[in-house]
């Protein structure tokens, strides 16, 4: 006479007539496999079990994957969509004093950043008195300086964008703001033949809104819109 508990006659009806609630519930299929595992003895080797234990775990790694892609897709689209209404904004301006406002206002609150400035190289002698006009988003600067901040002085090629974490930020990038920017996006600005380089510099206090790991494709594609608006006001 066998000694093994029989099942519930309600709950034996209820899995037959419902199978398909057994195979897709993971725990309870790991239980019946443990089961089954037990009942064999620990002097078989169960192939299949062993098989099915490194397609689940394949199955977590491909999920996990999954969760990754659809996670960086939908910040790639929101990304995408912060930059769009920046450009959106940054094109509003009619008058070239409401352009640096907004530069330094609503379209950093769009960006998230903390901080931005504009940076000209000039050689004209009365360029001070024109930045203390236009405001605080504004700063002039020597020529070569832009070459020189981007690579820290050792000099070299430089590229376009530039992300990076910074320690000691630049007084006369930054003002009284220097001492809590912690990362930064520059961006370097060509305006054509003829005329010298410009920078945007956009700076956070998180240290880890911008690095070097990070895509530049959205951040290049806005510098292009950039430096097509200034040079309308340059002209």
């Amino acid at each position: 006479m066998s000694s093994s508990p029989k099942i519930d006659d309600t709950l034996r009806e209820a899995i037959i007539s419902q199978p398909n609630v057994i195979l897709d519930d993971k725990d309870l299929m790991q239980a019946l496999i443990a089961a089954n595992e037990r009942a064999m003895g620990g002097n078989i080797v169960d192939l299949r079990g062993i098989a099915m234990d490194r397609l689940e775990s394949r199955l977590d790694r491909l999920e996990d994957t999954h969760r990754s892609v659809i996670a960086a897709a939908y910040e790639n689209l929101a990304g995408t969509n912060q930059v769009h209404r920046a450009i959106l904004r940054m094109l509003d301006p009619m008058e070239f004093e409401a352009f640096l406002r907004d530069l330094n206002g609503a379209v950093s609150e769009i960006l998230r950043v903390d901080a931005t400035k504009l940076v000209l190289e000039t050689v004209q002698a009365d360029s001070e008195t024109t930045v203390k006009r236009l405001g605080e988003a504004l700063s002039v600067a020597e020529p070569g300086f832009i070459d020189d901040y981007l690579s820290n002085g050792r000099g070299g090629q430089v590229r376009k964008v530039t992300l990076r974490q910074v320690q000691n930020s630049s007084e006369m990038i930054y003002g009284e703001n220097a001492e809590w920017i912690r990362s930064e996006a520059c961006l370097k600005l060509d305006f054509g033949d003829g005329r010298l380089p410009g920078l945007l510099v956009m700076g956070a206090e998180d240290p880890h809104m911008f690095g070097p790991q990070q895509g530049t494709d959205l951040l290049a594609f806005f510098t292009g819109v950039f430096e097509r608006a200034m040079r309308r006001w340059l002209s």
